[in-house]
């Protein structure tokens, strides 16, 4: 019973490894996801062209009019012309426009 109780050792140091795979599972399951989506969405955000449909965070669909460094104009309704600006980081889903999807 004696040879147990030496063997057992720093609680600490048996707690370390149990927190450093934990850790890693959080990095590969939640983390380098979480990265790798971000940077898809500004990617997608900076190559937002005249004539691409969007979608915004609050559920607004239109057509790019004119884009600038952090803002777009939208183009809501076509008959009554209504236009809205936009900010960049409110975009959620961009498609390319019929024409262009056609061509690829």
């Amino acid at each position: 019973m004696n040879f147990l109780m030496a063997a057992q050792g720093n609680p600490m140091m048996q707690f370390l490894p149990l927190l450093i795979i934990m850790f890693a599972i959080m990095y590969f399951l939640i983390i380098r996801p979480q990265k790798q989506k971000e940077k898809k969405r500004l990617e997608l955000i900076s190559n937002v062209r005249k004539q691409d449909k969007i979608v915004t965070t609050g559920g607004v669909h239109g057509v790019v009019v004119s884009v600038k460094e952090n803002e777009v104009v939208v183009r809501v309704d076509d008959a009554k012309d209504v236009k809205l600006r936009i900010d960049k980081s409110a975009i959620t889903t961009v498609s390319a426009p019929r024409d262009e999807k056609e061509d690829n």
